[in-house]
């Protein structure tokens, strides 16, 4: 039975023994998986001591599921990896990028006339002046959580 891999704590940095016991594989592992993805290169300073960020936990997480649970090769993990990075610069590039599981509602002003009209007086809506606001302050913190420090 497979062990469930350890949430992500809120860090800026983490180092190579730490990112390895959140994804489940050695330091060795990790330093020979830099050579061969050229997309996982994490900091390094004093010593030649690597610092990994957040987004490079979530792609050392990502190639672990396709060689680990997925089957893939190191090759084919490393195309399937170039694709997933291409889809995601396409999206970016369309306006598209999203956070996982989360959905946008496209809702126009008289939906809004009618969600306020069934809503108590401390739960009203804001004008459409402050729902423009609103959706873009949302954008923006979508912007920066998507992109890759």
């Amino acid at each position: 039975m497979e062990k469930a891999l350890p949430p992500i704590p809120a860090k800026r940095y983490f180092t190579i023994g730490e990112v390895g016991d959140l994804c489940g594989v050695k330091p060795h592992v990790l330093r020979y998986w830099e050579q061969e993805f050229t997309q996982l290169r994490p900091m390094k300073r004093r010593g030649n001591r690597r610092y990994y960020q957040h987004h490079e936990v979530l792609m050392i997480r990502r190639i672990r599921d396709l060689l680990y649970d997925q089957g893939f090769t190191i090759s084919g993990a490393r195309n399937k990896m170039q694709e997933l990075l291409q889809t995601e610069r396409e999206k970016k590039r369309n306006g598209e990028v999203m956070l996982d599981g989360v959905e946008v509602l496209e809702i126009n002003d008289a939906d809004m006339a009618d969600f306020a009209d069934s809503q108590p007086d401390e739960l009203a809506v804001p004008s459409s002046d402050g729902l423009y606001q609103l959706r873009r302050e949302l954008s923006e913190i979508r912007d920066l959580l998507s992109a890759p420090y």
